[in-house]
């Protein structure tokens, strides 16, 4: 236990530091990416700090496996520089009794992770949402970045020279519309300001001493106009705009805001009701088997009449056959996006609890590198641990693009790293007990 305690008491400090030095990484990264969006909009020192402590969440569940791969290859590291390790394994203890009391609290952590992904982060991922879509609200400038082209707007490219910082004026306007099917417009402006309308649907720019320039877009040598004003209104579709009233979509969340069991939920109800609608369909086809079956097209009818009342029948029967035809064709597109859902679903389930299960992963293969390398410095534990972790990522992204695009499972693609590190570390534990080396040597004479 005295050892134990001795091994574990070498991690404590090595994790704190690196996870804290990981977390000011981020936050700076966040500062740096954003700081241009965030700064010089009018937005309080508040507002702002709310923005960066949400956006925290994220980076615990991302600074967590990565600190424990940091202690693990220094505690292990150092412990193996000034020959401590040898001489507990000379003493009968294994590599993998050695690492069993950081296995055991990097599973403790795990849980704690798993925990936090399934109740906080889902939280802090709405609550973030919800203060951007306020924020577009109060400063419609806030998507605006001077001298750059906006055009996250559906048929729409905005330029502006200049915006205020207390105000949603704007100066040197540039607009190329082409939410028109026959002609384009290209708008310039000397100044003008931006608001939505008291129904937060649309977009309205006043623009002030400009001119519009009109061409055909089949033909672009044909007419051509030339239109100056004093001012001009444009609306556009605040959807577009990428503005969402936060009343209306306060309770609608995406899979990023939404716990592990909430997205089961989901994907229960998609495939309950699917089944309903089958189950519905099947009796609705029987139905009109029987009444094909029952129908009987009497030849001997000659009144005007009975006549007209068979045909009436034959094409009501014909009508629900073609319908029933395309039914079966929409079902069909229906399968593909309900899976197209679900896996995307099941990718955010199964990433709650992979991220986490790295905690354990890095142990396994960070302890046996640490007693390998005998070096317990920051910057070679740093080194290793960033190079471990881009792998990591990579997998992760490209596993998920993977499932986007239905070429791996859900459950593949989230936990093939974890899989191939996992195996990896496991041999580098048992690697002196198998002495798989030898299985590969050659007697020479």
């Amino acid at each position: 236990m005295l050892i134990y305690r001795y091994i574990l008491k070498a991690h404590f400090a090595p994790f704190f530091i690196s996870f804290f030095i990981i977390i000011f990484v981020f936050t700076f990264q966040f500062i740096y990416k954003y700081i241009d969006n965030l700064v010089g909009k009018g937005l309080s020192w508040w507002v702002i700090s709310q923005l960066i402590v949400l956006n925290l969440a994220w980076m615990v569940t991302l600074a967590g496996p990565m600190a424990v791969l940091v202690a693990t290859l220094m505690a292990f590291g150092s412990l193996s520089s000034t020959n401590e390790t040898t001489v507990m394994r000379a003493s009968g203890l294994s590599t993998l009794k050695l690492i069993f009391p950081v296995l055991l609290i990097s599973g403790i952590l795990c849980y704690g992770l798993i925990l936090f992904n399934n109740i906080v982060l889902p939280e802090a991922n709405h609550r973030t949402r919800i203060l951007m879509t306020d924020i577009q609200r109060t400063r419609p400038t806030f998507v605006i970045e001077a001298g750059r082209f906006t055009d996250d707007i559906s048929g729409y490219n905005l330029l502006v020279k200049k915006t205020f910082e207390n105000s949603n004026k704007l100066e040197g306007v540039f607009i190329i519309d082409n939410s028109n099917q026959v002609y384009s417009n290209t708008l310039t402006a000397d100044s003008g300001e931006i608001n939505f309308s008291k129904d937060y649907s649309k977009v309205v720019l006043d623009l002030y001493n400009g001119e519009i320039h009109q061409i055909e877009k089949k033909n672009p040598k044909g007419d051509y106009r030339r239109i100056k004003f004093t001012k001009h209104i444009v609306n556009i579709d605040a959807q577009g705009f990428g503005f969402n009233r936060s009343e209306d979509n306060a309770l609608s969340r995406g899979d990023r805001e939404l716990s592990s069991d909430s997205m089961r939920s989901i994907i229960s109800n998609i495939q309950r009701n699917f089944e309903m609608d089958i189950s519905s369909s099947i009796l609705q086809v029987r139905q009109l088997a029987n009444d094909f079956r029952s129908f009987k097209y009497d030849t001997t009818v000659t009144d005007t009449i009975g006549f007209k009342q068979t045909q009436l029948t034959i094409q009501s029967l014909m009508n629900r056959f073609k319908g029933f035809k395309g039914k079966l064709l929409s079902q069909k597109q229906v399968i593909a996006a309900n899976r197209k859902q679900t896996d995307s679903l099941l990718v955010e389930i199964y990433k709650k609890y992979s991220i986490p299960f790295a905690c354990v992963v890095f142990v396994v293969i960070g302890a046996p590198l640490g007693i390998l390398t005998k070096r317990g410095g920051f910057g070679v534990a740093a080194g290793m641990s960033l190079g471990f972790f881009l792998l990591y990522w990579a997998c992760l992204i490209g596993g998920e693009k993977l499932a986007d695009r239905e070429l791996l499972s859900p459950f593949l693609s989230m936990w093939v790293a974890n899989i191939v590190l996992g195996l990896a570390g496991i041999y580098l534990v048992f690697r002196d007990s198998l002495n798989i080396k030898r299985l590969f040597r050659v007697k020479t004479i």
